[in-house]
């Protein structure tokens, strides 16, 4: 065999070498390809999003238990006001809660009357003038809310009106002096425990955002 034989051979049969290395590493295409599988875990990642995502309204669950007629009333009261946001209405029932209290306690019934009904604005104002006849005066300080929690709630769909009843555990202190100065009633610098469940209403919907009190009690 001479020699520009021999070496087409030896081309030739680098050529089938190396033609054989490529299809082995990159493999080869006959039209189809399979589809992309996606990271182990994912679809069912995703799933779980979607049950979360349509699940329950945690701004209600966190506050009431799930199902119940107060979880109900909430989620009516969302249904009909979108930006209604319950964590938001306790933060303020906290503070209209301290404001009211403190304002009955001195007396300052013209402050709070513009946030609680006309009912128990008279009820308030009995007792207001019941200690004057008297020539007794509150002195009172507030120290903090201890627990605030949502008792119940309605919701009343005909007319829009909305119903909150809220739990309230506070800490004051709170003497009565008499005319005199003498103190009657309570301990200075002594901290008493002040429980209170106090509805608030308001129509849901309408661009007056205020809650008012309509009914206190223990």
């Amino acid at each position: 065999m001479n020699l520009p034989i021999l070496q087409l051979l030896v081309l030739a049969g680098i050529a089938i070498f190396l033609i054989l290395r490529l299809r082995s590493v990159l493999g080869t295409r006959d039209g189809f390809e399979a589809p992309n599988v996606p990271p182990a875990g994912l679809d069912e990642r995703k799933r779980k999003f979607e049950v979360i995502e349509g699940g329950p309204d945690q701004d209600i669950t966190d506050h009431a238990e799930e199902g119940s007629d107060t979880a109900k009333a909430l989620a009516n009261m969302k249904q009909r006001e979108p930006s209604f946001e319950v964590g938001g209405f306790l933060s303020g029932a906290r503070s209209a809660y301290e404001f009211i209290l403190m304002g009955f306690e001195r007396g300052e019934l013209a402050e709070i009357k513009p946030y609680i009904s006309d009912e128990v604005y008279e009820v308030f104002a009995q007792v207001v003038e019941a200690r004057e006849k008297k020539g007794l005066k509150v002195e009172a300080e507030f120290i903090g809310v201890r627990e605030v929690s949502i008792h119940s709630a309605e919701f009343h769909a005909a007319s829009g009106t909305a119903e909150i009843a809220m739990k309230f555990i506070g800490e004051l202190t709170s003497v009565v002096r008499d005319e005199t100065g003498e103190i009657v009633e309570g301990k200075e610098g002594k901290v008493k425990t002040q429980k209170d469940i106090w509805t608030f209403e308001r129509e849901m919907g309408v661009n007056d955002p205020n809650w008012i009190l309509v009914a206190t009690g223990e």
